[in-house]
């Protein structure tokens, strides 16, 4: 069964080098964390699917991999300097700091104390200075989302490749937002990475879209295992909507904290075009679009049947690397009993998402023959591109299988005497979910290695 306890997936990320609290040895950095030697391949892969879905898969989306350092303007147009805030207010009595909306009852969470501050708002940015002046003229923020780029890059993306409506433009990069509350591992966290989607569609076809991309994404995220069944859509209340919002969907998933958003799917309308364009009296836009005569840009597209310009309406599915991460090891984190009475702990991750594709494990670590032949396999197996192939040298058969267990490792090979004794030379192969064993010939393992991952 999934993980039931935060606590069974932080042990888990710790021990086996997924995720470790970042500048641990100085009592850590709250709200921070760095992935490990497992945690960046899991993390990769999810990228990686993300990526060969919105753009391989697909013949009307473009990506892109903007700046992280953005210009003040841009987050004054977008509304982030007016809007991007948290209430904040404080325990008098242990002087704690929490966001006043999380706070249940009045009473502050950590000592029980009704004697809180008055809720004020706390902008979430990170500023920092741009060349070696300091001062009010030279700043420029950490960006808090990497959708502003996008739509700043609007017309360079639309020129160079001739793309008309409806079309995307898709980015995977780190964004920033100083939590007050940092909480729950990596669910919400400082420093993260966002996969988003910003779709171009004419007003009008906008709901329609929502509705469409809002299926996608749930139909994405079961394909990276997660079950349907744990994946709740909220619709949110008209008054809860973000300033730029004309709907949005949360696509909340059962975390072992509890049902939280995983994704959000969101109608952002002509808010952010329009904000960044100049040229806002040729066009029809919405009542929310703010005068802009600092833009140098006309951020719109031609229709060929109207022969009027117009900016187009924007459809947002945008989802949170590490939450995803978290998701989908909660989803295939697995306590099963074994006949001897022990409890073998699985991470049964989808084959694409596994770190480690494939162990090659000889029998015994310090026999040359054993060795040589488990060496010359790995890289063999590298070559047909699957993925990380390691070479498990831990000389202990059933140690070595209860990690890869542990960290989600699909397939072992193992190199014995067998191996190198007889011709033609065979290996046994253990798959992880059944842990049973078959014999193959080594000169049939690339094929059945391809075969495999490619079902």
């Amino acid at each position: 069964m999934p993980a039931t306890t935060m606590e069974q997936l932080v042990s888990l990320c710790k021990r086996r080098g997924f995720i470790f609290q970042n500048a641990d040895i100085y009592g850590g950095l709250q709200g921070v964390y760095d992935f490990g030697p497992l945690g960046v391949e899991l993390k990769n892969n999810l990228k990686a699917a993300w990526w060969r879905s919105m753009i391989y898969e697909r013949d009307d989306v473009e990506g892109l991999d903007a700046s992280i350092l953005t210009h003040q303007r841009v987050l004054h147009y977008s509304g982030h300097e007016a809007t991007f805030t948290d209430p904040l207010t404080d325990c008098k009595k242990c002087k704690n700091r929490f966001r006043a909306d999380h706070i249940k009852d009045g009473k502050c969470p950590t000592c029980g104390s009704t004697e809180l501050t008055e809720p004020r708002m706390f902008n979430l940015m990170f500023k920092t200075t741009v060349g070696p002046i300091e001062n009010a003229d030279n700043f420029a923020y950490l960006r808090p989302e990497t959708a502003q780029a996008i739509f700043t890059q609007f017309r360079n993306v639309v020129d160079s490749t001739a793309r008309k409506a409806p079309f995307g433009i898709a980015q995977i990069g780190k964004t920033f937002r100083n939590e007050i509350t940092p909480r729950n591992f990596i669910f919400r966290v400082r420093e993260f990475e966002q996969m988003e989607l910003e779709f171009f569609v004419k007003p009008g076809t906008d709901m329609d879209w929502l509705e469409k991309w809002k299926d996608i994404r749930i139909n994405w995220w079961i394909e990276q295992g997660l079950n349907r069944d744990k994946i709740n859509v909220h619709r949110i209340e008209e008054s809860e909507l973000a300033h730029y919002s004309k709907a949005t969907y949360d696509l909340e998933y059962e975390f072992p904290h509890g049902l939280e958003e995983l994704e959000g799917v969101a109608n952002r309308t002509d808010y952010d075009l329009g904000n960044h364009t100049r040229y806002q009296s040729e066009l029809n836009l919405s009542s929310n679009v703010h005068e802009n005569k600092e833009s140098s840009a006309k951020l719109a597209l031609f229709d060929d049947e109207t022969k009027k310009w117009y900016v187009p309406f924007v459809v947002e599915p945008s989802a949170g690397v590490e939450r995803g991460v978290l998701a989908v090891l909660s989803e295939a984190y697995t306590e099963e009993p074994l006949p001897n009475g022990e409890i073998r702990t699985v991470l049964k991750l989808k084959k694409h998402l596994a770190p480690v594709k494939v162990a090659v494990i000889p029998l015994k670590r310090n026999h040359t023959g054993i060795v040589q032949m488990a060496q010359t396999i790995k890289k063999d197996l590298l070559k047909t591109g699957i993925g990380r192939v390691m070479l498990e040298d831990s000389g202990n058969i059933g140690k070595a299988y209860r990690r890869h267990d542990e960290i989600g490792t699909p397939l072992c090979i193992t190199v014995d005497f067998e191996s190198i004794e007889k011709e033609p030379a065979t290996v046994t192969i253990r798959n992880r979910d059944t842990m049973q064993q078959e014999r193959i010939l080594v000169s049939e393992l690339s094929t059945y290695l391809k075969n495999f991952f490619m079902s």
